[in-house]
């Protein structure tokens, strides 16, 4: 595989069909020509992805989204221009032209605008938008670097664009509409608050019961080789596993009673931003490290709280 920055390089490959890595801000995706069904295959086949698991869109403009959506409501053009480029995926009604294996047999398709300078310009230049997962193995954590891409897929797949470590760090907030109503169906770094402070006049609720509509919905998901605990009460969860290689992962300054323990901080700034930045990093490089178990601390619910908690909470073994 080619790490590159090449934009043309890039497009050359997508352009004949290939699967290549994507640079976003939220993390690294597995990308390919929305209307080549030959590049979904291999997308899902490369990623071992469920076929009915639907993908997400990328597009460079809102005439793509007119190209592959119907039905558009009025509100969805007013989210774009408030939110995109940016961590936001609408679910609207799929046109008849896009291809049933980029939707998963769905009626509706998940479109997004990366906002990364990399992968604008390249969507930009191209004829086609792309679909693209997160760039990792089905179930594994997800890449926030090019190198992480290129550990997961190195002899499968051509290039990946390398737009260094992604900024947002976690996957893009999913809605969907309701009538009048905006539906969070994954929340991402855009919570509920940031839509109603853009939206007053409009209602937005939760619905995590209907996670067929929506991409990366599987409840064990962003996964790490190592085993997984999340807890609350990190000093007793150490004592059970006293005398066992152990990393570590908590928000900033602790006291470890045990000398041989890997800590990674995930904010010594106490920011939840800065959290969601280094969550699947600092996974990555404790995974690698050999260890009998990773010990991850739950953080505070608030809104960015609650979303890295839902992503440790899918990558657990168990929970204490």
């Amino acid at each position: 595989m080619i790490l590159s920055t090449s934009i043309h390089l890039a497009k050359t490959y997508l352009e004949k069909g290939e699967t290549i890595g994507l640079p976003t801000e939220t993390v690294y995706g597995l990308a390919g020509n929305i209307w080549d069904t030959r590049a979904i295959a291999k997308i899902y086949e490369v990623k071992a992805r469920p076929q009915s698991h639907p993908l997400i869109a990328h597009v460079a403009n809102w005439h793509q989204v007119q190209e592959l959506a119907d039905d558009i409501p009025t509100i969805a053009k007013q989210l774009a221009e408030q939110f995109w480029p940016g961590p936001l995926t609408m679910i609207l009604k799929a046109s008849s032209k896009v291809p049933q294996e980029a939707v998963a047999g769905l009626s509706t398709i998940a479109i997004r605008m990366p906002d990364h300078p990399l992968a604008l310009k390249l969507l930009s230049s191209l004829k086609f938008p792309l679909v693209a997962p997160s760039a990792n193995p089905f179930g594994k954590v997800s890449p926030t670097s090019a190198m992480h891409v290129f550990s997961y897929f190195k002899g499968k797949i051509p290039l990946t664009l390398d737009g260094g470590n992604c900024e947002v760090g976690v996957e893009s907030t999913i809605i969907g509409f309701d009538e009048d109503a905006i539906v969070i169906y994954r929340q991402g770094i855009i919570g509920k608050e940031d839509i109603q402070k853009a939206f007053p006049q409009i209602p937005v609720y939760y619905d995590n019961e209907n996670s067929s509509k929506y991409p990366g919905s599987h409840r064990s998901h962003y996964s790490p080789q190592t085993p997984l605990v999340v807890t609350e009460d990190l000093k007793d969860t150490l004592k059970k596993y006293e005398g066992k290689k152990i990393g570590l992962l908590t928000l900033n300054a602790f006291e470890a009673e045990y000398p041989d323990i890997v800590i990674r901080y995930l904010s010594p700034n106490n920011s939840l931003k800065e959290a969601a930045t280094h969550l699947y990093e600092y996974l990555h490089e404790l995974d690698a490290l050999g260890l009998d178990i990773i010990i991850a601390e739950l953080l505070e619910p608030s809104e960015i709280g609650i979303v890295l908690n839902d992503r440790l909470i899918r990558a657990s073994t168990s929970i204490v």
